[in-house]
């Protein structure tokens, strides 16, 4: 199963279907996080589309595929939220836009509806790339005749009847208002599925794609920033395909670090300390934050050398014993050794 992406011709219509349904059944209904959160629930129905297929010699085939739709009420605030931030921050760039559109002059009026073109986007994109229109606000351009002094052809002070020197030309206006984000478009999400409804059904499904949002989605979301790669080129196919494993087997240690820590928290009812507060299903990148305090220091005095650990927490001891390291590493005492190697205690 897989998510189907938001800019899918398919998606789009299927949320479409979705919004017109009355009363869709109820597949799955969880407590809220906290006391005062409502419940969660998310309502859904499976359906029948032909979509093209594309096999593996090139063969383009019309197919009979299901999606799964789901309107999650957890998901439509979380839309909600993100449209409401998203058009605060384009609020703040039109405004500087706005400023910069009313400060052009336009010697004739042909120059400022080529102005408007290119505001609008109409022209094409830069470096082949798609123009970019604004999201959450409508943005409207006129042309209007204006007029502003210019300054004089003749030098010395101009006399007092002389009418002060104008130039005829033109300005934009421009008119912002705001979209209004519609609530029955918020919290809707497509699953495309090769499993027929007779071996698993819609419930199954969406609690199957659930369950991969706890250790594959992160996952991927942990190679796109804390472990993205930087910039190098790679021209032979077997380099890109040796830079590609080595990514996935990063992505595997990251996860058994996560599910061995989680499974040992859970069967000894422990937590560790999270981002907000004490947690007992941290992520990976929960554990290793945990030990970036813990340091090795090594003194040098005279000809003795000093080496003692820094920093250490129960908890870290805790991760040892979940990850089955030896907590002789964190715990060892400090020895002193001469410069000739020879340890003292």
């Amino acid at each position: 199963m897989t998510l189907v992406p938001r800019t899918c011709a398919v998606r789009q219509a299927l949320e479409a279907w979705g919004q017109q349904q009355p009363d869709l059944p109820l597949l799955v209904e969880k407590p809220g996080r906290t006391k005062d959160e409502a419940y969660r629930r998310w309502h859904g129905q499976s359906v029948i589309r032909p979509v093209e297929v594309e096999y593996s010699d090139g063969r383009v085939t019309q197919e009979e595929l299901r999606f799964l739709v789901v309107h999650s009420t957890q998901l439509a605030q979380q839309h909600t939220q993100t449209y409401a931030s998203a058009q605060e921050k384009e609020a703040e760039a039109l405004t500087a836009h706005v400023q910069r559109v009313h400060a052009r002059w336009f010697a004739c009026e042909a120059d400022a509806e080529t102005a408007i073109a290119e505001y609008k986007h109409q022209e094409p994109g830069r470096r082949g790339r798609r123009p970019h229109p604004w999201r959450s606000h409508a943005v409207r351009y006129r042309v209007i005749a204006a007029t502003r002094r210019r300054r004089r052809a003749q030098r010395g002070r101009p006399a007092k009847t002389d009418p002060p020197p104008l130039e005829a030309g033109y300005r934009l206006v421009v008119d912002v208002e705001a979209l209004a984000n519609p609530e029955e478009a918020n919290g809707w999400m497509v699953l495309a599925t090769t499993v027929p409804a007779e071996v698993c059904g819609d419930t199954a499904i969406l609690k199957a794609y659930q369950d991969q949002n706890t250790t594959i989605e992160p996952g991927f979301r942990w190679i796109k920033n804390p472990a993205a790669i930087a910039p190098v080129w790679l021209e032979k196919p077997e380099r890109i395909a040796a830079l590609a494993m080595l990514t996935v087997v990063g992505l595997l240690v990251y996860s058994i670090i996560q599910r061995q820590v989680r499974l040992y928290l859970r069967e000894h009812d422990q937590q560790l300390p999270g981002n907000k507060g004490l947690t007992a299903t941290p992520t990976a990148t929960v554990v290793l934050t945990l030990f970036a305090q813990v340091a090795l220091i090594q003194l040098v005095i005279d000809d003795q050398e000093v080496e003692q650990i820094y920093g250490v927490q129960p908890h870290h001891l805790l991760l040892c014993d979940a990850l089955g390291l030896d907590r002789s590493w964190y715990t060892a005492p400090s020895a002193q050794k001469s410069a000739r190697g020879i340890q003292t205690p």
